[in-house]
């Protein structure tokens, strides 16, 4: 299972949020390049960054510091979200040479982009879906659809889709631990691979989903995203990527 750092975007800085309200942000970082060169450093292999602006807006804000990241790092795997509302901002991003583009709003309101981003990008494209008690929610989490994450990933099951994040809002920021129930049944009703997010707080909440990863029902649990954690100090991105590789051997 991959332990996977979080480089949120606010501004032009490094920032986590609590329950992704804009106006409840803490600044960790004015250099995301420099940061995203500690997380290589610690053993990260793989980032997750999420322009905040663009995700408001409805178009990438931030994308020349994910393309400086990309340029500086280019052995670093990145997949990004926020504001991938079209094929012309994710082909940008596939050319700046990242690996993976989140698709999250557009991939509720509009699967066909969805489809046809896979068949643009095959093996490239991750769906983001952000739940407030199982339903999916839009917009940087400001609306809240009648649609559950369930019900959404099936509508992707043939679609190509790499994988899917999995957040519950209501844990995001907060260092309450991670909704391992509800990856796991997300995982068991999805052919598509799972990466858990939101509330990941110590190494204790790795091992509960890399052992739920190891189970029959949460076998689709392929990683965890990870952000004020490592951040504040309370989870070692380095031990617990080990543990996770010690696991698997």
């Amino acid at each position: 299972m991959l332990v996977i750092p979080a480089i949120d975007l606010k501004d032009g800085q490094c920032v986590r949020l609590r329950q992704g309200r804009m106006e409840d942000s803490t600044v960790f970082s004015d250099d995301p390049v420099k940061m995203a060169g500690h997380w290589l450093e610690q053993g990260a292999k793989r980032l997750h960054i999420v322009d905040l602006n663009g995700a408001f807006a409805g178009t990438p804000v931030n994308a020349e510091i994910v393309t400086a990241i990309a340029q500086a790092y280019p052995n670093l795997p990145i997949q990004i979200g926020g504001g991938i509302r079209n094929l012309e901002s994710a082909q940008f991003y596939v050319d700046a040479g990242v690996q993976f583009i989140i698709i999250g709003t557009a991939a509720v309101k509009d699967p066909d982009l969805v489809k046809a981003a896979c068949q643009a990008f095959p093996g490239k494209i991750i769906v983001g879906l952000d739940a407030v008690d199982g339903k999916v929610a839009t917009e940087g989490w400001a609306d809240v659809s009648e649609v559950t994450a369930i019900e959404l990933a099936e509508t992707f099951s043939d679609f190509g889709v790499a994988a899917i994040v999995y957040t519950d809002i209501s844990r995001d920021g907060m260092m309450q631990g991670c909704n391992v129930d509800g990856t796991v049944e997300l995982a068991s009703k999805s052919a598509i691979p799972i990466i858990a997010s939101g509330g990941i707080a110590k190494l204790a909440d790795i091992v509960d989903l890399q052992g739920s990863a190891q189970t029959e029902t949460g076998a689709g649990i392929v990683g965890a995203i990870t952000g004020r954690a490592i951040y504040e100090g309370t989870l070692d991105l380095a031990e617990a990527q080990a543990y996770c590789d010690g696991e698997e051997e």
